[in-house]
């Protein structure tokens, strides 16, 4: 697969995506509900990303962190924003191992801010490790299942 993880030159490690990323802060969810010019929102576990909903047509960028790896509420975060339709960045930051990084790829995130630097090699391999999936996710790879049922006629 060898799918390109991107680079960015700040605490960003991995971005897989075209556009310019956001050069400015994110706020709370809180401060983002109670201001109108924010673009930019941090999802804390304790959060509901349903609040943001609303807003999805002006946010450019969010980021949901893992305070700890064991802390699995962003992964739901993150699907319950692109299956909103959310198309902007949405960032992995905080405790992300390399093991994690193709079941957040997944679930819709496109850039990693790991508090820990990732060996990139490894993190490659993360994300080529398997090629084909079982079911639908945010990142729009075909399942396994739909590939045989669609198979070219010869």
């Amino acid at each position: 697969m060898d799918e390109d993880i991107g680079t960015s030159p700040d605490e960003v490690q991995f971005r897989s995506r075209n556009d310019e990323p956001v050069d400015h802060g994110t706020v709370t969810v809180d401060s983002f509900l109670d201001q109108s010019n924010a673009t930019a929102v941090r999802i804390e576990p304790g959060d509901d990303a349903r609040a943001l909903l609303p807003h999805l047509d002006r946010i450019a960028l969010v980021e949901v962190n893992f305070p700890a790896f064991t802390d699995g509420r962003g992964y739901s975060a993150a699907r319950i924003l692109r299956e909103a339709g959310f198309t902007g960045e949405l960032r992995a930051v905080g405790d992300v191992l390399v093991d994690q990084l193709p079941w957040m790829r997944r679930c819709g995130f496109d850039s990693f801010a790991p508090d820990k630097r990732l060996d990139e090699d490894d993190a490659q391999a993360a994300f080529d490790r398997w090629e084909e999936v079982y079911q639908s996710a945010a990142d729009g790879r075909q399942p396994i299942w739909a590939k045989r049922h669609t198979a070219p006629k010869g």
